[in-house]
């Protein structure tokens, strides 16, 4: 199968996203859960919430690429400090991040397209490890939560 990756499919993920009360969608390449390696767009709007998480049982790396907007990544100590902030889409694009390391992805502009590539399979009771420090989708106090890692690219 070929799947060509541009503006067209960009903005109908987009319009997907929009619908979601996530406010985010994943368009997958890989044709199924237990394929290897794991490729695809998430498209991200902004104020989107994406709970700090770790890739842990099994270690996988995870690596973005950011082909529209602007996003941060945030990377967390085991105490739920934020130790370092990227931000992707203006000079640097990218960021490839090893198993175990606290992280979590902010939306700097209205949309954000990112590639994404990380091993399978994907076992949805083992895929993340959610930082316990870190507000549930949903939860009271989620808001500010994200209010707060926001201010930490964007003061």
């Amino acid at each position: 199968m070929i799947q060509l990756i541009g503006p067209e499919l960009f903005q109908q993920i987009a319009e997907q996203a929009a619908r979601s009360p996530r406010r985010r969608m994943n368009h997958n390449f890989h044709s199924g859960p237990q394929d290897n390696p794991h490729r695809f767009l998430n498209v991200l709007l902004r104020g989107t919430y994406v709970r700090p998480h770790r890739h842990i049982d099994p270690p996988k790396a995870e690596s973005f690429l950011v082909l529209e907007g602007r996003a941060a990544i945030l990377i967390f100590d085991d105490d739920g400090q934020i130790t370092d902030t990227h931000v992707l889409g203006s000079g640097v694009m990218g960021i490839d991040l090893s198993p175990g390391i606290w992280h979590s992805i902010v939306a700097l502009s209205d949309t954000v397209v990112c590639f994404e590539v990380k091993p399978g399979p994907w076992i949805p009771a083992t895929d993340k490890d959610f930082a316990p420090w870190a507000p549930k989708e949903g939860e009271a106090g989620m808001e500010e939560y994200l209010a707060g890692m926001v201010a930490q690219v964007e003061p």
